[in-house]
């Protein structure tokens, strides 16, 4: 389980735009994000998300992933 961060994915949202499940899973430097079992989903690599370096590229692309400080 991550300390620092939490990410939240809505595949509802992600699901919506073709394409933008592979962007994720491309976009994100660390690779928390790979492809999710249903077409066009993103599942999170739990292992990775401490890696996370908040670059907000994956906010950026979609409203449908939100990180979350665990610290604040």
């Amino acid at each position: 389980m991550a300390m620092f961060i939490r990410v939240d994915v809505d595949n509802s949202v992600i699901e919506k735009t073709s394409g933008l499940a592979q962007k994720l899973v491309e976009v994100c430097p660390v690779k928390i994000f790979k492809p999710g079992s249903a077409p066009n989903t993103v599942e999170v690599v739990e292992e990775n998300v401490d890696e996370c370096t908040l670059c907000d590229l994956c906010m950026q692309a979609t409203e449908g992933v939100k990180v979350v400080k665990l610290y604040e």
